[in-house]
């Protein structure tokens, strides 16, 4: 998974780096700045939701796997944008992983719910 991930990586920072706006949708996007990508993250997060509210109510649960999948990459040229990639986020969560996400908050004194262990 990490390859995948990498190879992403090195497409999107390609694109980003010297891709033309007019025939690259990395490019175009990066083009309009860190405002725009967040609004497409933005947009990708309340469409995953809808797919899996939908799915929980007997819609199609590929529509969750791909409305994911458009968050992700979105997400992955976020970062790309901020000098970071997923190895980071992978390092991140590798850190997190087998910690109880209460005890983890409680070593950080992080009262947030949302940014639980893993």
């Amino acid at each position: 998974m990490s390859d995948l991930l990498q190879a992403l990586d090195a497409v999107i920072a390609e694109r980003r780096g010297s891709g033309d706006p007019g025939s690259s949708y990395v490019a175009g996007l990066c083009y309009k700045g860190l405002d725009a990508i967040l609004k497409k993250i933005a947009e990708e997060s309340g469409e995953t939701i809808m797919a899996a509210k939908d799915a929980q109510h007997g819609g199609d649960p590929t529509a969750v796997v791909k409305e994911t999948a458009d968050l992700w990459f979105h997400c992955l040229v976020m970062l790309s944008s901020l000098g970071l990639g997923s190895e980071q986020v992978m390092a991140e969560l590798e850190r997190r992983f087998g910690l109880s996400g209460i005890a983890e908050k409680s070593a950080r004194g992080d009262r947030n719910p949302s940014t639980q262990g893993v």
